[in-house]
Formats: structure tokens, sequence, C-alpha cells
């Protein structure tokens, strides 16, 4: 039987290299993002690649839109086996600056969404007692920084999230995972907009997207007598 994982926030980044991982093992990716468009590219890959991707379009803090969504898979024999959420959330401003609309909307994406993916991926791996829901924090998860009053906040909130649901579902089979970020992913955005800062550092001064996917891949793979909760990725110049 084919086995699925729904990614939420299958960017051309982490999202869809985590996608790309999993579909070479021979799972169905189930990938969402709002804009259908916005998936052509990934699921080409995808398939190019010999995996098969299904491209799903979504709000993730839209309560009927995530219910719907899990729906749709059930119904289409594709219920997955594997949640991850990586819906980006990455927000820096002065906290004398930020406004109330920005920081909702902050902590929306990065934690009310999660907690309705979260909440319905568990709902329907429940009845069977099996599945992997890994959640993709970042550095902010773990310490505030100047700058980062409303990132750092919906992270902490996501952090929380996850440590709940994984003492509530790791008796009922569930393994769910948080995964700290802690540096700057090598995107092509990135070197768009921080090419100064990129210049200065040394070799493998990023994280490649591939080697943090290789990582959620292990972390689904573990066995239950010896799950992690939480594993920290940085490149070895990050300074922690």
């Amino acid at each position: 039987m084919t086995k699925t994982i729904l990614v939420v926030g299958a960017g051309d980044a982490l999202g869809g290299a985590i996608a790309r991982r999993f579909a070479a093992e021979g799972y169905v990716a189930a990938i969402a993002r709002r804009s259908a468009t916005a998936l052509e590219g990934l699921c080409g890959t995808i398939g190019q690649e010999g995996g098969t991707a299904l491209p799903m379009a979504f709000d993730a803090t839209d309560e009927k839109a995530v219910t719907g969504a899990f729906e749709t898979l059930e119904k289409s024999g594709h219920s997955p086996d594997v949640v991850v959420y990586n819906a980006g959330a990455w927000h820096r401003e002065s906290v004398l600056e930020t406004s109330a609309e920005i920081y909702e909307r902050i902590w929306r994406n990065a934690t009310f969404g999660a907690f309705l993916v979260g909440r319905e991926a568990a709902r329907h791996m429940a009845p069977g007692k099996r599945g992997t829901i890994l959640f993709t924090g970042a550095t902010a998860s773990l310490r505030g920084s100047d700058g980062f009053a409303a990132f750092a906040g919906a992270k902490f909130a996501l952090r929380a999230l996850a440590q709940s649901m994984a003492r509530e579902l790791g008796p009922r089979g569930i393994h769910v995972g948080h995964i700290v970020i802690d540096g700057v992913i090598n995107t092509p955005d990135v070197h768009r907009r921080f090419a100064d800062y990129v210049a200065t550092l040394p070799e493998q001064g990023l994280l490649e997207p591939d080697a943090i996917a290789e990582n959620y891949w292990q972390l689904h793979c573990q066995p239950a007598n010896a799950w992690s909760f939480e594993i920290d990725l940085r490149p070895w110049a990050e300074r922690w």
C-alpha cells in the first residue's frame, strides 16, 4: 500500500526538499500552499525524479479549509502517514513599530495553522495508532532576539504546542517531532536579499535544504523505542 506525506508549506526550499526526499522513498507527496500555481514547479520536479506529487491549495489558517483538505485526502485513499508543518512566518521589526495586525498574522501562520494541521493529522492517525507529525522550528523557538518579538512569540508557542502533542500522542503510537533550524538556509532568495551577509560566510556556512530534509526522513524512521522529540540543525560556523 502506498504511503503519503502531507507537507504544508511546500515551498521551493526546505518544504520542497522534504517532499522530494519522501517521494524518493515511494511516498505520494501531497504538497500544500495557498496557491496551486506556486506548486507547479515542485510537482514537475518530483515527477522528473520518478515520484508522485499531489498538489493541494488551501490556507492552513482556515479551519474549514484544513479539515476539508484532510477529508479529501482520506476519501482519495491518501490519508497521510506523515504530516509536516513548514509554513513560513519569518518577520523582523522593532516591537515599537510592530502592528497588532502583523503580530497576529505571524502567530496565525506559525502557530494557529500548526494547531489546525496538527490536530487534524492526529485525528486521522489516532484510530490506526501510528503516524508522524513534524513541525519546523527556528532559533527563535528557543530564544527571543532584538527585532523578533512577533516571530519568537509565535515560534515559542509552536514549540509548546509540539511538546504537548508529543506527550499526549506518543502513548497512542504517534511520533511528534520539532526540528530547530538554527541558521540560514541556502536559497536563491537568501542570496538575493542578504548578499553581503552570505559573502562573509565560510564554506558550508549555510544550511542545505536537502541535508535538512534527510534529517526529517531519519526522524520519521526512528523506532518507537528510541524516538527524538527535538533535534537542532545548524551549519558548523553558526554561533550558538
